[in-house]
């Protein structure tokens, strides 16, 4: 996944990331989903994780009605920019696999 952080917000971005709150990490943890990773480069976030589940779009609806998940992603929101060319409904935008070590 890609999106921007906004220059201005960088430093306030990373803080936020060196203390997630607990809450957010436990419902990432219930969505199944595993070694998420966020990384950065010249304003440029690249998200990466790995779902055990089995019905994603049901566990992404859930994490999406999570009223802590939703305070968290409030503060995050105005500190970053979406990609323009991202799909309808896409905040982060999603990349296609075209390698992976078999």
């Amino acid at each position: 996944m890609v999106l921007k952080v906004r220059p201005e917000h960088e430093a306030e971005y990373r803080r936020y990331h060196d203390a997630v709150w607990p809450e957010v990490l436990e419902i990432i943890k219930d969505a199944n989903i595993r070694n998420y990773t966020i990384f950065l480069r010249n304003g440029t976030l690249f998200g990466y994780y790995e779902y055990v589940g089995t019905d994603w779009a049901k566990d992404m609806e859930t994490l999406g009605q999570q009223p802590k998940m939703r305070e968290w992603w409030d503060i995050m929101e105005p500190m970053q920019e979406p990609l323009e060319d991202r799909k309808p409904g896409e905040w982060w935008s999603f990349m296609e696999e075209v390698f992976h070590t078999p």
